[in-house]
């Protein structure tokens, strides 16, 4: 279906990949993995022919109707979110507005033989490519993604950022194409518009070459790997956890290799040392210098050194951190009246636990977190803050605090003045700040890494209450493992809102689900949670 060969391509004078091979088969699901700046986007917009390799070459199968998924909405505008879906297949789109337009003019009594011919072929193609069914699709699809029937008419300009983003992945998927291409595809979709994404996608008959920080997610769809680092391109069978312990595998073997071809190398080197000068040997010494010249050294690439790091033990708080007492939370609206968020929610969050909060965008969820943090009001009840407790605060908004001239080091040294500089240089390490990258301006930094910067921070502190909003957002795998690692360490009580299924099932012990104006709390871990929704 498509074919990669002989694949080169480098961005900026550096080298991304160099001679890739690799084969997408019909139906095969693939996820595309590899470190940021690797060239997993610059590879999907070769597929697509946005951009030109150096060399090599990518060949399709006849036909094929291919869908690219991107981070880039584009503008919307001027459409409802059902017209914007349906027209996110251009010749459908036309041959909807055509036949429109036709029906008008039979309506003013144009019945001339050219309009009926005309009429006659679009209906024709219309109903070959799926037209008369894609009304039903798109309203399917956009309601499976929590866009509800009621919204469905809303002019789409209307939507925030994150919405459109699902309104833009609804009209890759109505097409029902062949092959979809997609570059991070839960960003910004709760915890069932991701399952429901999964069923969709394990469901689909085509093919898929996907992104996604999601390891559950890559998981339960794919089948194969394909990782773009160290400037090559490497083909795994299986999914994202076979494929790490491949990895390894491979790599152990490659070093093993590695060392025995230098074991083999020194032995030669040595004898043409001793015996160069030896007449005698001349022969058996040029006859060595030929074979050493011939040998293909192998190479292995550098791998990142662990880092043991143990985050200090915050001073202990009282036995009941939170409590929640008939907390109710309105939100005025001069226009559409009064919207309640929830009301009547009581209970209490105790020390040591790990509270999932879960629950569908628009919920309450961030609510929630920030009447507990002390960032907005109830409008009745109360959230109260046990003794002793020492609370820590994270949301996307609290990368607006960074000072953008600091350097990593200088705003990490900046928050924790009392430290040592081997303390906080295995600090940063600890968080994949290693070597020069102490020293890039936070200006420069991606949202994952002042992410990164931001938790750093805030675990070094004597903290021992962690409300954190969506701290795995711009987070690859890989960072969230570490703070992963890091949460399940730390001795204190967290709160935290995350969709990543691996990561809530590795940290939490008790769920809050907000929902239906009010707030449930589950007393058990968070599998426990999904098996009582039948979200397994």
């Amino acid at each position: 279906m498509i074919t990669v060969s002989n694949l080169s391509k480098s961005y900026g004078g550096q080298v991304l990949y160099s001679g890739g091979n690799f084969f997408i088969g019909e139906g095969e699901k693939v996820g595309l993995v590899g470190p940021n700046g690797a060239g997993k986007t610059s590879l999907f917009r070769l597929i697509t022919g946005e951009e030109r390799p150096e060399s090599g070459q990518i060949a399709y199968s006849n036909s094929l109707r291919l869908a690219y998924f991107s981070q880039s909405v584009g503008e919307m505008k001027g459409r409802s979110v059902l017209e914007e879906v349906i027209n996110g297949n251009p010749r459908l789109g036309f041959l909807k507005d055509e036949i429109s337009k036709i029906e008008k003019l039979l309506e003013s009594g144009d019945y001339s033989e050219e309009i009926l011919e005309k009429m006659g072929d679009y209906q024709i193609e219309f109903e070959k490519i799926g037209g008369y069914e894609i009304e039903f699709k798109a309203a399917e699809i956009l309601t499976g993604l929590r866009i509800m029937p009621e919204d469905h008419n809303r002019p789409v300009e209307n939507f925030s950022g994150g919405w459109k983003m699902r309104i833009a992945l609804a009209k890759v998927l109505v097409q029902n194409p062949d092959a979809i291409l997609m570059d991070e595809p839960t960003n910004y979709l709760d915890l069932e518009s991701i399952v429901w994404l999964e069923d969709w996608l394990k469901n689909f008959k085509g093919a898929i070459l996907m992104t996604s920080h999601d390891r559950d997610f890559m998981n339960g769809i794919v089948k194969k790997i394909i990782e773009v680092n160290h400037k090559a391109i490497t083909v795994y069978s299986g999914n994202y956890d076979y494929y790490e312990k491949e990895r390894e595998i491979r790599r152990d073997q490659l070093v093993a290799s590695a060392e025995r071809q230098e074991a083999m190398l020194k032995k030669e080197e040595e004898f043409i040392a001793k015996f160069a000068a030896r007449a005698s040997h001349a022969a058996q010494v040029q006859s060595r210098v030929k074979k050493l010249d011939k040998i293909d050294r192998i190479e292995v690439m550098p791998e990142d050194q662990a880092i043991n790091f143990e985050f200090p033990n915050p001073p202990r708080s009282g036995n009941d951190v939170v409590k929640l007492s008939d907390l109710k939370k309105i939100y005025p609206h001069p226009v559409s009246g009064d919207k309640l968020i929830f009301e009547n929610v009581s209970g209490i969050v105790n020390r040591l636990e790990k509270v999932a909060v879960v629950g569908v965008n628009g919920a309450g969820k961030s609510t929630l977190l920030k009447i507990i943090a002390g960032l907005t009001e109830s409008t009745d009840g109360s959230a109260t803050i046990g003794a002793s407790v020492e609370m820590g605060y994270f949301s996307q908004y609290s990368l607006d605090v960074l000072k953008p001239h600091n350097t990593v080091y200088e705003e990490v040294r900046s928050r924790v003045a009392n430290k040592s500089d081997g303390f906080l240089r295995n600090l940063l390490a600890a968080f994949l700040f290693r070597g020069d990258d102490v020293d890039k301006k936070v200006s420069v930094l991606s949202g994952g890494e002042k992410s990164r910067l931001i938790l750093a921070c805030m675990l070094t502190n004597p903290l021992n209450f962690l409300v954190l909003d969506e701290p795995t957002n711009h987070l690859d795998i890989r960072s969230r493992e570490v703070l992963l690692e890091a949460l399940k360490g730390f001795e204190g009580t967290v709160m935290i809102v995350s969709h990543d299924r691996h990561f809530l099932r590795q940290l939490t012990t008790r769920v809050a689900e907000v929902d239906k104006g009010g707030v449930t709390f589950y007393n058990g871990d968070f599998d426990y949670y999904l098996e009582k929704k039948g979200l397994h």
